[in-house]
């Protein structure tokens, strides 16, 4: 068996369904993940993961391996192991930060009564709970550059978001300071300035943002989600970095005792089951801001 087979079957084996928001359930042959469990986690078929295990299946692609990697809830050091013994280099220390940690998992995992995601410093979104897809629309629609914060809202505009001016005026000003941050900090990032470039070129706003050359980072926020299946819902937006890590934490927080609040409970008992309201008439997801 190969050492990626061998690791892969050995991390399986360690991850207990409860560490990943599933229940154990009876008649369980293994403490673990079973093949099922892990590849709907990582968004693949159980025959590829079973063709993993096996050795049977080889080059999987540097997405794929960040998907187990998340999946396995694996250190920074055995997400590198991972991709070396795949036979793919490991994401560039210079590069934007894609890893989540176990203890970042778990805060997600765990704190279900608030809406919660995970954000690199580029402003894509990695994971986020249930109830912030049921709050925003499900970020597993988007794909490729529309999972980027700061294209959707440059390119697609806040639909289904209101602010008042001064936060609409700040929070644009903001994300446009943000991304600049985070080129300073991780130059060699070529993903980084496509993003950048192809801003630039398609938005006169963010052109004429990125001209002022603002450095800053984006830490809080109030909007109102208008399209949610429950009606419009008032949001505080806190974001926490993680040390070492440079993820963001995206928290939605409601004034305790207020509608707000009322509705949001409501919306955390209804969850999934009506989404229609975050989508607009052709079918594209509301701007989930973060």
């Amino acid at each position: 068996m190969s050492e990626f087979a061998s690791v892969l079957r050995a991390w399986r084996d360690r991850v207990r369904p409860a560490d990943v928001g599933l229940p154990a359930g009876a008649g369980r042959r293994t403490t673990g993940l079973r093949r099922e469990e892990l590849a709907a986690l990582a968004g693949v078929s159980v025959d590829y993961i079973v063709r993993l295990e096996q050795g049977r299946a080889v080059n999987p692609s540097p997405q794929m391996l960040g998907a187990l990697a998340l999946a396995l809830r694996v250190t920074p050091a055995e997400r590198d192991h991972l991709y070396r013994v795949a036979g793919v280099a490991p994401p560039a220390r210079g590069t934007v930060p894609e890893h989540v940690t176990p203890g970042v998992q778990r805060i997600i995992d765990r704190l279900g009564d608030v809406p919660m995601a995970v954000f690199t410093a580029s402003h894509d979104i990695l994971l986020w709970n249930p109830l912030w897809a049921a709050l925003t629309g499900d970020p597993s629609r988007y794909v490729g550059i529309e999972r980027n914060l700061v294209w959707r809202h440059f390119m697609w505009g806040h639909e289904g978001v209101e602010f008042d001016a001064q936060h609409e005026e700040d929070f644009a000003s903001d994300l446009a300071a943000d991304l600049r941050t985070a080129v300073g900090r991780y130059p060699h990032d070529g993903q980084l300035a496509q993003l950048v470039a192809r801003l630039r070129a398609a938005s006169p706003e963010f052109e004429r943002r990125w001209g002022e050359a603002r450095v800053a980072e984006h830490r809080w926020s109030r909007k109102t989600v208008t399209r949610t299946a429950v009606g419009p819902i008032t949001v505080d937006c806190d974001v926490m970095t993680v040390p070492g890590g440079d993820l963001r934490i995206v928290v939605y927080t409601v004034v305790p005792g207020s509608a707000d609040e009322q509705k949001l409970d409501l919306l955390r008992v209804t969850g999934l089951q009506s989404l229609t309201p975050a989508f607009d008439a052709t079918g594209s997801a509301s701007e989930p801001a973060g």
